[in-house]
């Protein structure tokens, strides 16, 4: 037996015990060692295996309606909620209610379509909706979101999870899979697109304010148009044309009525209460009682609504137009009818111009056809639209302005935001307050008070507050055709050249004309385009002597009427809105000597300067949706005195300003004492403000206070005309040419931060109203002193003050 034994030891012999530290040979021959290294002990992430279910939409709405609805804000159309349904039951299976799938995923896809700018409405046909569930699907791993972090990434580096599994059993692997997978709703990808990060910025050019600075032309500016239907902003999906058909003219007036007509009805004093008690017809003329109680409400009526009720008491909101026969007339999207303002007065006295092209409120009394003055061609018959009859107006106002933090939801002292408005909506293509508000103020924050600490640092005397290097620079009117404007422009760069280094202006900005006369359609020396780009060389050799400004500074150009090549056919006209910038035919000479200036730097700094030839009207965007400046070169001044409708006035006097005020113009100068039984819109709308469109005065205060300069009245009307409107350019299309399908670069909804108004028709000025800073430079040359330069200084988020300087 003990022989048996020793045979089958013998057969069966056993094995080798393994050394402890294998160390394999380097040679050829014996490469492979006999017993494997051992891997990491770690357990091979299995893939869990899911079962697709057949989800019904209504078991997945209450917590879809939890998700969207109460906690984002948002409403799920039922295909949208079909498509969710089939997403969950195909990739998250039995377990997507009791594991908590399906509330991430959830979570994830109302992330993504907030920061996409989808809208209110998630419908499930739209090509955003589907791109998300496309993303989400190659992300997804027995049922949850893996790799969160890869995620913000756009998904370039997201690896398959099989991928994963033999990168992380390596030798050469990172580290485990468990710590690789990460869920964290703050690094979701719905968040992508901010670009922002907590922490400070890695790169050293980040760390300056200019690098944030953003020029959007106004052929780059999204276009969004507001759905009734919805209540919201969503883009024009329709390709825009310079020659579009005739249908998109009708869309843009739309669109300009729809937008005003929701700001009114988001306004208090156009919101009846449900426990109003007085019967009397609002008005925009109020009794002598400054208690403004919320039952003094106002109400629009469309203009169709007004057949059959003659001798009635209506507001309407509509259009300014001018009949074929020369009268006026006010249209809305429901009708049109032809307007007597022989009796109105303007609500507040002379706070206002009124043009045909306007939507504007009037308040007065529907007169049927048999009762109303002037038939036959002169009176409306009911065709095309028009509506037999005829409105008498009493009263007539601007729409009120809304303030940007109520349009956008922002409110609190560290501008937190808030439920309502259109915070989610991105009218720049910067991104939105919602998304990137909160990240880009902390940014702004930091970075400041970085350079703050660097400026006084480098100060040689502390006691000086330093120049601040969020600057804005602005000149109006510079015409390169007269030597004493390219004296003054020398002086001025004089001034900032010599500032301590760190303390340069962020931005330069230089508005047209850049010629006094159409030297492109032959006025002038008629030197045609070989003059017009000499002009533009004698500008590069003056910038040339600034080199120090041209490294650090951002030049923003922006045209007027005179330049080209618009005004080649134009003559010096109006052409029309918005209108590109300056070809780089003749600029070619500015732009090498911002290259020459550069080149002196190497690389060291990271943030050289730049010269960018933008549009009329154009927009600066600084640290995202923080900081919105439009700028606008237009004659407006000059237009509005010319087309302005001419109001009654209620001054028992009104010669004494006569000369100096324009004959369409309304003569009151809110002086008289009957005005104290008037109570403007903006204090019934409880909008105080800086610029302070000057309530009615009491008797008391006309005799006590003194009257406000005529510049200054000059200057609140424009402003307040402008804003109140919310457009460019309310005048009518045969005054003021407007390209249809870029129209709404010339919307001022929300408003911005800051305005430049380059207007010389008008006095200079540097004014507020309802928290926008609206400045005009006015010319570099003032008219009338000799040797004197002007121009407007700006500190980003402050406000601005007129500046003048000898040559």
């Amino acid at each position: 037996m003990q022989k048996d034994k020793s045979i089958a030891a013998s057969i069966f012999a056993p094995k080798t015990p393994a050394p402890a530290n294998p160390i394999p040979s380097s040679s050829p021959a014996f490469g492979t060692p006999a017993h494997t290294l051992k891997p990491f002990a770690i357990a091979p992430p299995t893939k869990a295996t899911i079962l697709p279910i057949l989800l019904p939409p209504a078991t997945l709405r209450p917590l879809a309606f939890r998700t969207f609805t109460k906690k984002h804000s948002l409403t799920l159309t039922s295909s949208a909620l079909q498509e969710l349904a089939t997403f969950i039951g195909r990739h998250c299976g039995s377990g997507w209610r009791e594991e908590g799938l399906a509330e991430k995923v959830l979570e994830e896809v109302a992330k993504s379509w907030k920061n996409r700018n989808g809208g209110v409405i998630v419908d499930g046909t739209s090509n955003e909706f589907k791109d998300i569930l496309k993303t989400l699907e190659g992300n997804m791993s027995g049922g949850r979101i893996v790799t969160g972090r890869e995620l913000n990434r756009q998904n370039s580096l997201v690896l398959d999870p099989s991928q994963e599994a033999d990168l992380s059993n390596t030798r050469l692997g990172l580290r485990p899979t468990k710590a690789l997978t990460r869920d964290d709703s703050a690094t979701s990808f719905g968040m992508s697109g901010l670009g922002v990060e907590e922490e400070e910025p890695d790169d050293e050019g980040l760390k300056h304010p200019r690098k944030w600075l953003k020029v959007v032309s106004a052929y780059e500016q999204p276009r969004m148009l507001y759905n009734v239907t919805k209540k919201h902003f969503e883009k024009d999906p329709s390709k825009p044309s310079l020659m579009p058909p005739a249908s998109h003219k009708t869309t843009l007036f739309r669109n300009r009525y729809n937008v005003i007509h929701q700001r009114l009805l988001r306004n208090e004093s156009f919101q009846s209460s449900t426990v109003a008690t007085t019967k009397a017809a609002p008005s925009l003329k109020r009794s002598t009682s400054s208690n403004i109680t919320s039952q003094q409400t106002y109400k629009i009526t469309p203009i169709a609504n007004l057949l059959g009720r003659h001798g009635s008491h209506h507001m309407l909101l509509g259009l300014l137009s001018v009949l074929p026969t020369g009268g006026l007339a006010i249209s809305d999207l429901t009708g049109t009818i032809s307007l007597d303002l022989s009796h109105a007065v303007a609500i507040p006295e002379d706070s206002a111009w009124f043009t045909p092209g306007m939507i504007v409120l009037v308040d007065g009394v529907y007169e049927e056809e048999e009762e109303s003055t002037g038939k036959g061609l002169g009176g409306s018959n009911g065709v095309g639209g028009i509506i037999g009859g005829r409105f008498q107006g009493f009263f007539l106002g601007q729409p009120p302005c809304e303030k940007r933090k109520v349009t956008l939801g922002v409110s609190g002292l560290d501008d937190h935001t808030i439920g309502g408005g259109f915070g989610w909506i991105d009218f720049l293509g910067v991104g939105s307050e919602r998304a990137m508000g909160s990240k880009m103020r902390k940014l702004e924050q930091r970075i400041l008070r970085r350079a703050r600490q660097t400026q006084s640092s480098q100060d040689p005397d502390p006691d000086l507050d330093p120049p601040s290097c969020t600057r804005v620079v602005i000149l109006g009117e510079l015409n390169l055709d007269q030597p004493r404007a390219l004296q003054a422009l020398r002086k001025i760069l004089t001034i900032y050249s010599t500032e301590p280094e760190g303390s340069t202006p962020m931005t330069f900005v230089l508005m047209g004309n850049f010629t006094q006369y159409a030297v492109m359609a032959g006025g002038g020396a008629s030197g045609g385009s070989v003059e017009y780009k000499e002009y533009f060389d004698a500008l590069a050799s003056v910038l040339s002597d600034f080199p120090t400004l041209l490294q650090s500074s951002t030049f923003v150009f922006v045209p007027g009427d005179n330049d080209g090549w618009a005004s080649s056919f134009g003559g010096g006209a109006a052409v029309p809105l918005p209108r590109k910038g300056v070809p780089d035919l003749f600029t070619s000479r500015v732009r090498r000597a911002f290259a020459s200036a550069n080149a002196e730097l190497g690389g060291e700094r990271k943030c050289p300067g730049e010269a960018i030839w933008t549009t009329n009207p154009a927009r600066l965007s600084v640290f995202g949706p923080n900081h919105e400046i439009v700028l606008f070169r237009d004659d407006m001044s000059a237009r509005l005195r010319r087309t302005a409708v001419r109001l009654k006035s209620s001054r028992p006097d009104s010669g004494e300003n006569q000369e100096n005020e324009p004959p369409a113009a309304n003569k009151g100068n809110g002086d008289n004492e009957e005005l104290d039984d008037d109570i403007d819109m903006a204090n019934a709308l409880d909008s105080t403000d800086a610029m302070d469109v000057d309530s009615a005065p009491t008797l008391k205060q006309s005799k006590t206070n003194p009257e406000v300069p005529h510049d200054v009245r000059s200057a609140r009307k424009l402003v307040k005309t402008v804003l109140d409107q919310g457009y460019l350019c309310p005048f009518r299309h045969a005054i003021r040419p407007v390209h249809w399908d870029h129209a709404v670069a010339l919307h001022l909804y929300p408003l911005p931060t800051a305005m430049v108004l380059a207007d010389p028709t008008a006095p200079p000025f540097c004014v507020t109203y309802e928290g926008c800073h609206v400045m005009n430079p006015g010319a570099v040359l003032v008219a009338g002193r000799r040797g004197v330069g002007r121009w407007v200084e700006y500190e980003l988020g402050g406000t601005g003050r007129i500046r003048e300087c000898l040559f």
